[in-house]
C-alpha cells in the first residue's frame, strides 16, 4: 500500500496509517503490547511485595480483589485491544484505528489502572466507573469495523468481547457490594479461553501449514471442519457450566468431553512438526493448557482439586501463554523482523510456561505455597522483562516500510 494511498475514511472514528507523530502510535498492537508488558511487571511485582506485607494494594477495593481485576481485566485487556486493532483491519480490508484515536483509547486504559491503584481518593464507584469505560469502547470500535467490513463470522469474537464488559462490570458490583467476585472472573475467564479457542483455531494451523510449506513439507494441519466447530461449542458448553454451576455432575461431564475434543483438536494441527521453530511451537503449547484447563474444570467439579487451581491454569497457562506468544509474533511479523524466536524470546517463552506449571501447585502442595507463589511471580515477571527488553525498542521505534 502507498502512503498516497492511505487516507482516513469518513466517521467518527478516523483510521489509517500514521506516517507522522510517534511510531508508538502507528498501529494498535505498538502502544497496548508495550503497555501491557510493563504492566504484568509492575502489578505482578505490587502484588508479590502486597503478599509479603510490604504493601496495602487496592485500599477499600482489597488486595485479593484488585490483583484478580488487573490481571483480568488490565493486562489481559491490554494484550487483547493490540491484538484486535491489527486484527480487525486485516479481517476486514479496512484502515487500522491510529494516531490520535489510539492514543486516546490506551489513555482510557491508562486511567482505569490509576482510578484502581487508589480508588478511595475518588471513591469506588467513580474508579470502577473509570476502568468500566474501556471494554464497552473496544467493543464499539470493533463492532463498526466488523460491520462496516460485513465481517458477520467475526461476529462471535465480538461476542467474547462483550461478555469481557460484562463480567467487568460484574466484578465491580461484587466487590463494591461487598461479595465474592467469583462468577464475574469465571465469566471473564471464560470468555477469554472462548477466544482462545475460536483465534487459536484461525491461527495456528494456518501459521503452521505456511511454515510447513516454506520448508517443504507436505503433511499440513487438519483444515477447519465440523469437528472444529464441534469442538469450540463443547468448550462454550463447558465453560457455561463451569461459570454458573462449577460443582455440578453435568460441569464434570462437560468438562471431560471438551478436554477430550480439544486434546484432539489439537494433535490435528500437527504442532510436534514445527519443534525447530519456537515462535511456532509456543503456540501449540499455549493451546496445549486449554484441554488441561478443561480437565481441570472436570476434576475440580468433582472435588480433586481446588477451583483456584483451575483459574491458574486457564490464566497464566492458557491466556496469558497464548498472549505472549501471539504478542512475539505480532510484533515481529508487523515490523519487518524474521518470524523466527530469538534466544530472548525463547527464554521468555520458558519463563512464562514454567510459572503456568508452578502457580497451580500452590493450591495442591500448601506447604510449599510460599516458595511456589514466589517462583511463579518471578517467573511471570521475567518473561515479561524479557518481551519488553527484545520488543520495546522494536514498537518504540521502528516503522515498518510501506510497500
Amino acid at each position: 500500500m502507498n502512503a498516497s494511498k492511505v487516507a482516513e475514511r469518513p466517521g467518527p472514528v478516523p483510521r489509517g496509517l500514521a506516517r507522522t507523530g510517534p511510531v508508538l502510535f502507528s498501529y494498535g498492537f505498538r502502544p497496548f503490547f508495550l503497555s501491557a508488558s510493563i504492566w504484568a511487571i509492575v502489578a505482578m511485582t505490587l502484588w508479590i511485595a502486597a503478599l509479603a506485607g510490604h504493601i496495602e494494594m487496592g485500599g477499600s477495593y482489597g488486595a485479593h480483589a484488585w490483583h484478580a481485576h488487573e490481571m483480568l481485566f488490565g493486562f489481559a485487556s491490554a494484550v487483547l485491544a493490540g491484538f484486535l486493532l491489527t486484527a480487525v483491519p486485516n479481517w476486514t480490508g479496512r484502515l487500522p484505528v491510529s494516531g490520535w484515536p489510539l492514543a486516546g483509547l490506551l489513555g482510557l486504559w491508562l486511567l482505569g489502572r490509576i482510578a484502581l491503584l487508589w480508588p478511595d481518593r475518588i471513591g469506588l464507584p467513580a474508579a470502577a466507573a473509570i476502568d468500566g469505560l474501556f471494554l464497552p469502547v473496544l467493543l464499539i470500535i470493533c463492532a463498526r469495523e466488523v460491520i462496516a467490513g460485513r465481517k458477520w463470522k467475526d461476529l462471535k469474537v465480538l461476542g467474547g468481547l462483550l461478555a469481557l464488559s460484562v463480567a467487568n462490570a460484574c466484578f465491580h458490583v461484587a466487590v463494591i457490594g461487598g461479595d465474592h467476585a467469583h462468577v464475574a472472573m469465571r465469566l471473564g475467564i471464560s470468555a477469554y479461553v472462548a477466544l482462545v479457542t475460536i483465534v487459536g483455531g484461525r491461527i495456528l494451523p494456518s501459521f503452521t501449514r505456511s511454515w510447513l510449506n516454506r520448508v517443504g513439507r507436505t503433511d499440513f494441519p487438519v483444515p477447519y471442519n465440523r469437528f472444529d466447530t464441534a469442538a469450540i461449542l463443547a468448550g462454550v458448553i463447558a465453560l457455561g457450566l463451569w461459570t454458573l454451576v462449577p460443582h455440578h455432575p453435568a460441569t464434570a461431564v462437560a468438562g471431560m468431553q471438551a478436554a477430550v475434543m480439544h486434546a484432539i483438536r489439537l494433535l490435528r494441527w500437527r504442532g510436534f512438526a514445527t519443534w525447530p521453530e519456537m515462535l511456532l511451537v509456543i503456540l501449540h503449547v499455549a493451546y496445549g493448557f486449554v484441554p488441561l484447563g478443561f480437565a481441570a474444570i472436570a476434576l475440580s467439579a468433582t472435588g480433586l482439586i481446588e477451583e483456584h487451581s483451575v483459574m491458574h491454569v486457564m490464566t497464566v497457562g492458557a491466556i496469558a501463554s497464548m498472549m505472549l506468544a501471539v504478542m512475539t509474533r505480532a510484533s515481529r511479523g508487523h515490523t519487518g523482523h524474521a518470524l523466527t524466536a530469538s534466544r530472548l524470546t525463547t527464554a521468555s517463552y520458558g519463563a512464562i510456561v514454567l510459572s503456568a506449571l508452578l502457580r497451580p501447585l500452590a493450591e495442591m502442595l500448601p506447604e510449599a505455597a510460599t516458595s511456589l507463589y514466589a517462583a511463579s511471580g518471578s517467573l511471570w515477571i521475567s518473561a515479561f522483562a524479557l518481551f519488553c527488553l527484545e520488543y520495546g525498542p522494536i514498537l518504540l521505534r521502528k516503522r515498518r516500510a510501506l510497500r
